[in-house]
């Protein structure tokens, strides 16, 4: 017969999943699935003390998947989409533009200001840090300038962009923790990106006044760039048409999976009758990715290509979306046994003893992103373990889903690149030749966002609700976005 769990098995698989997060992903880096799938083990083990049956755990498992599986078409969509995109030459034209627009004067706001752009269009952080950085890198280089703040301002505006773009795995993933829609979530995400890039550009603005960089050259590597770009791909103003019926899609409310399938079907029309790829390449690239080698043009020397391009172009494809696809089904094992087995219900009441207003919510929820993000170091783990537990709080306090989903990204996502041990901070390091810890202090989008958060959380500006008061009683702010 089921009874309720008590404290020590209602808390210990989430101490479990931590630690074997902690030790096995952290210090040992071995792959997060496996460690969850033996967190959801022990929690199975304590469901079964609790008189739960196996029949009843995968019903709590097929509940998850089941919730989850809208957004996750979404993802696998995404993938698509970036592979259409980049065989269209979309991306690489946006790219193409973007970085002819560099002006080494003030090369901190810039390099905040360009990597934002790209991580936008590309809806990669990485791809951004590991192509545009390192030619923005280059520029630093030259001028003399900070070399921590022109790396912060990079990894911040790489963030600032990944938060904010439909294309983004963690863009599409907080929603498919929280509950809420994609084009809501992203919206509603401006209440605290925009106040903090704003506060990112003026101190990007007050470092980079004095800098004069009137003899600077652009470097080698970016020429490199621009002119590979030009020779792979034919620029045209159709190219624009994709993005468009997203931007339409997002303004207009459509429902989001035929409008990411159009566009991609515009995009690989694009790809056939401006760029000249066959059908085959087209549909590789949908699938597997881009890749430079489906470029088939006169004078053009695949093998030849550098580093930066190929990091930039080859990308895209359902089975890029695999990993994240894979952890969030891991993870979802695990949540949907310990909701399940009653676990999750008495660790929420035992965190609501401490939370009496709003404010006091989105505190919790940001310091267990935080922690999620520190002792996981995975951009996924911090959004998909908090997103669960307090999923049903917000719902039951009158919060609509859109708060969790972006204060899951305003404290997990881009707290990550932050830690030292996480994969996102050793890339960045290594990438941009500066250490987490000196570039820390300048990614300051990453850390001021979740502060504008847990302000907004107290004075109740910015808050989406349900009905005309929630259950901790306060006024209502009725601004929505």
């Amino acid at each position: 017969m089921k009874r309720q769990p008590n404290l020590f098995e209602a808390f210990s698989p989430i101490v479990v999943m931590l630690l074997l997060l902690a030790i096995g992903y952290g210090v040992y880096g071995f792959n997060p699935e496996p460690l969850l799938i033996l967190a959801s083990v022990y929690a199975g083990i304590i469901a079964l003390r609790l008189g739960l049956k196996w029949e009843d755990m995968m019903e709590g498992i097929q509940e998850k998947i089941k919730q989850a599986m809208p957004a996750i078409l979404i993802l696998i969509s995404i993938g698509i989409l970036i592979g259409a995109w980049m065989i269209s030459g979309t991306i690489p034209m946006m790219i193409y533009y973007g970085l002819k627009i560099i002006d080494p004067t003030f090369i901190v706001l810039i390099a905040f200001v360009v990597s934002a752009i790209i991580s936008i269009v590309t809806g990669t952080s990485w791809g951004s840090a590991g192509t545009v950085g390192v030619a923005l890198m280059g520029i630093a280089t030259g001028l003399g300038a900070n070399l921590p703040a022109t790396a912060g301002a990079i990894v911040a505006g790489a963030y600032f962009g990944d938060k904010l773009s439909p294309l983004s795995d963690t863009t599409n993933l907080a929603p498919v923790a929280a509950g809420s829609e994609l084009y809501e979530h992203i919206r509603h995400m401006l209440w605290t990106t925009i106040p903090a890039a704003v506060v990112s550009i003026l101190v990007y603005l007050f470092v980079g006044f004095n800098l004069s960089a009137d003899n600077v050259s652009t470097p080698e590597t970016m020429n490199v760039m621009l002119q590979t770009l030009t020779e792979m791909f034919d620029w045209s103003i159709w190219l624009l048409l994709p993005p468009a019926i997203i931007l339409y899609g997002s303004i207009g409310k459509k429902p989001t999976l035929p409008t990411i399938i159009l566009s991609s079907f515009i995009a690989a029309l694009l790809g056939k009758f401006i760029q000249g790829f066959n059908a085959v390449d087209i549909f590789a690239s949908t699938v597997s990715g881009f890749d430079v080698s489906m470029v088939n043009r006169t004078n053009f020397d695949a093998d030849g290509v550098i580093w930066e391009v190929t990091r930039l172009v080859n990308q895209g494809g359902m089975q890029s979306m695999t990993g994240v696809v894979l952890i969030a089904f891991s993870a979802f094992i695990f949540a949907g046994i310990i909701t399940k087995s009653g676990s999750l219900e008495v660790i929420i009441q035992t965190l609501m003893k401490i939370v009496k207003r709003t404010g006091d919510l989105i505190l919790t929820t940001v310091l267990s992103c935080i922690t999620m993000a520190l002792v996981t170091g995975n951009s996924y783990l911090s959004i998909i373990v908090p997103g669960e537990i307090y999923k049903d709080t917000y719902q039951k306090n009158k919060l609509r889903a859109k708060n969790l989903s972006r204060t899951l990204e305003d404290s997990g996502t881009v707290v990550v690149p932050l830690v030292p041990w996480s994969s996102a901070g050793v890339f960045m390091a290594g990438t941009l030749g500066v250490s987490t810890l000196s570039y820390a202090p300048w990614a300051i989008l990453c850390y001021v966002g979740f502060i504008f958060a847990i302000t907004l959380g107290y004075t109740g500006l910015g808050i989406a609700k349900d009905v005309e008061a929630d259950s901790f009683n306060e006024p209502e702010d009725k601004t929505v976005l």
